[in-house]
């Protein structure tokens, strides 16, 4: 299975633009239960888009922390209604107002509370999101000039589980995902934070568990 996954992160690769459709095409005929990933940060329509227009129903799977901006509140409902998608969100166990009412103040990255915070707001909505919805596709947004950590992926793994993981986009620049938004009239929202990275290039440790 290995040797398959190379070749098509090789022929990937060279394909010279990367076709992430073609990918994503490919990738839909892997599995019976694919989904997506959002967080609704920057140029996220582009992959929401793409993989919309090959499967409409596909479940777009959103772990809101509960500590989005407004902004991103307003660019998820905007993009959600645009492209009629099959959102289905995971919350923490705990609200933000509970959380904060026990434990005070999301935690800085260097406060020993952080490891514990990144696990309530992210990691175990996403581990209780695989469990419920067993997944064998995941398409994800990730792109290799986010961070050191991605820049090492591939397009295309799988983990100890046998879950596909998808990346179309990973080798595409930010000039890209831009010129797609445009062809597309796609909408775009750069007030975003992510309570658990804090630091842009920084990661949280989802990708690097799976």
């Amino acid at each position: 299975m290995s040797s398959e996954l190379d070749a098509i992160n090789n022929e990937f690769a060279n394909s010279g633009n990367q076709n992430p459709q073609k990918l994503i095409e490919w990738a839909l005929n892997q599995g019976a239960r694919p989904i997506c990933t959002t967080n609704f940060r920057p140029f996220e329509a582009v992959i929401l888009h793409m993989v919309s227009q090959v499967r409409p129903d596909i479940p777009v799977v959103w772990m809101d922390s509960g500590y989005n901006t407004e902004a991103t509140y307003q660019f998820a409902d905007q993009v959600i209604k645009q492209l009629g998608l099959n959102i289905v969100s995971f919350v923490p166990r705990r609200t933000r107002a509970h959380r904060e009412a026990l434990d005070g103040p999301m935690p800085g990255i260097d406060d020993p509370r952080h490891a514990a915070f990144t696990q309530e707001v992210k990691l175990e909505p996403f581990e209780r999101a695989l469990r419920e919805m067993q997944p064998d596709v995941w398409f994800t947004a990730l792109r290799a000039e986010d961070t050191p950590e991605r820049a090492k992926m591939q397009p295309v793994s799988r983990n100890s589980d046998g879950l596909l993981k998808v990346a179309p986009l990973l080798q595409w620049s930010a000039k890209e995902m831009y010129q797609y938004l445009q062809a597309h009239d796609l909408p775009n929202n750069f007030d975003y934070f992510d309570p658990t990275k804090v630091e842009e290039k920084r990661e949280c440790g989802l990708h690097l568990q799976h």
